[in-house]
């Protein structure tokens, strides 16, 4: 499946939610992470994050698109692929 995870956490806890997500997503924008992943995988992601994140503070939204092509995107100015710019 295709997922969208963004993130709004406490400064102290950015670099540790953007470590777990970048191992299974791509970066593609400040707190917003895309790409690919296995149901298996989706979970042992989460669980990692509901290790760092703090529930009466942090927010993490994850967005399930079942079948990727039937999803439009759009960057309106320039795309950023965070990834490919350390590689």
């Amino acid at each position: 499946m295709f997922v969208i995870i963004t993130y709004d956490v406490e400064e102290k806890r950015v670099s540790k939610v953007h470590k777990v997500l970048k191992r299974y997503l791509t970066w593609t924008q400040n707190s917003v992470f895309e790409g690919e992943i296995t149901e298996g995988k989706l979970k042992k992601c989460l669980a990692s994050l509901h290790n760092i994140v703090n529930k009466q503070v942090d927010s993490i939204h994850v967005y399930k698109v079942q079948n990727a092509k039937m999803m439009e995107k759009t960057v309106y100015g320039q795309e950023k692929n965070f990834d490919s710019m350390f590689l």
